[in-house]
């Protein structure tokens, strides 16, 4: 391949670092070696089976045609439902839209509304994808850096700070990836009155960890406690993670009429709609009740607790206690520094993550691919005997660290 050929946009755009885990494990399996993946964020249940066979059922009622671009009419009105229900939000159809995935449609609303050279605020630490997919669309992002002692949640002083004539989105996810910070309802009312005397701001509420939430804690979406500025709030979810459906592709957005048609647009000339098949089971996912929840969360609030306790017992580890979705963001700046005992300096969180991949055979990503230097994200939504294992072998690592 000639590099020459490949467009200049492409110079500045990075792989996504979970994929990027996610391959070296692949290949270290293929190579023989037993690893445990803490790198990846996806849940190790399998999806209901009634909302399955909503999918198989749709196959055999031959369900397998073109639907209109933004979704059929059964699944719209169960997106419209959903929020009605648990937010408290009210959208017509023209407000709604699916596509495949939510990363799908946070890519399709940048690139619908980002000129070259707008900024896009994002709070760090952020899910890996953001800035490129900012960089993608030529705007600029803004990295804000948030605090560890202010459980890594955007302050307003900071948001202010940050914005400038030329800032066109803020971007917000919560319960957040890679810490599980959940914003209380005061939180974003703050932040909503520094962004009331900015009106060129759009705001885009990722949702996606909505129901994984931890101790009861109360959940509040952008526009539900912002009804002022809903007319220029997008919000993102799906059923990847509420339902275990992450090879079913299926996210949903609501906002303003006039951005759900220009993402419509988009949609049009690149994917089209979502699977028929994956929408149906979409349509069962967000009208049945929802049951399972809490089987799975007393399940991951269990594992929840069994890596804060390794961290705990782990000298040159700490963390925050996480509210929400499945991932432990572990400080291990404590560990930065230290010598291996082949007599290595371990120089930052990447090498971290490095030597306990090849010396505890467990994969975690180093904190600086989420823009947050000096730490590790664990995502413990994998099985029990192989996270107990996983916990073993991690303290033992650092334990051998002089």
């Amino acid at each position: 391949m000639n590099i020459s050929q490949i467009a200049r946009r492409m110079q500045r755009v990075r792989p996504s670092p979970t994929a990027t885990i996610s391959d070296q494990v692949r290949a270290l399996e293929a190579a023989g070696r037993a690893v445990i993946n803490l790198g990846e964020g996806e849940l190790d249940f399998a999806t209901p089976a009634s909302i399955s066979y909503a999918g198989i059922e749709a196959i055999v009622q031959h369900q397998t045609k073109y639907t209109a671009v933004s979704g059929t009419a059964a699944l719209k009105s169960a997106i419209a439902a959903k929020f009605a229900r648990d937010n408290h939000l009210s959208f017509q159809p023209d407000e709604i839209i699916a596509g495949s995935g939510a990363k799908q449609l946070i890519f399709n609303a940048l690139l619908a509304t980002v000129n070259p050279g707008q900024q896009v605020i994002i709070p760090a630490p952020y899910w890996v994808s953001y800035p490129d997919m900012v960089t993608l669309a030529e705007g600029e992002p803004v990295i804000v850096a948030c605090e560890e002692h202010h459980d890594w949640k955007l302050q307003p002083e900071r948001l202010a700070a940050a914005l400038t004539p030329e800032t066109r989105w803020l971007i917000l996810n919560s319960p957040g990836n890679p810490t599980g910070a959940i914003y209380t309802a005061r939180e974003l009312e703050a932040l909503a009155a520094v962004l009331a005397d900015h009106p060129q701001v759009l705001i885009m509420a990722d949702d996606i960890y909505e129901p994984l939430r931890y101790d009861q804690a109360p959940f509040a979406t952008f526009a539900e406690v912002a009804p002022q500025l809903a007319e220029r709030t997008l919000t993102v979810n799906g059923v990847s993670k509420s339902h275990a459906m992450t090879g079913w592709r299926l996210g949903y957005a609501a906002g303003p009429a006039w951005l759900i048609a220009a993402m419509q647009i988009l949609q049009s000339q690149s994917t089209s709609n979502p699977s028929s098949i994956s929408q149906a089971a979409a349509v069962a996912a967000l009208t049945q009740p929802a049951g399972f929840l809490t089987g799975w969360i007393e399940k991951l609030d269990c594992r929840r607790r069994r890596v804060l306790t390794m961290i705990e017992q782990t000298d040159g580890l700490s963390a925050n206690v996480p509210q929400g979705a499945f991932y432990v963001f572990a400080n291990c700046q404590g560990l930065i520094g230290r010598k291996t005992p082949s007599g290595d300096a371990l120089a930052d969180d990447k090498a971290v993550a490095s030597w306990l991949l090849s010396e505890a055979g467990v994969a975690v990503l180093h904190g600086s691919a989420f823009g947050s230097p000096g730490y590790l994200r664990l995502a413990y939504a994998v099985d029990d005997t192989l996270l107990e294992q996983a916990c073993r072998q991690l303290k033992a690592a650092c334990d051998r660290l002089a």
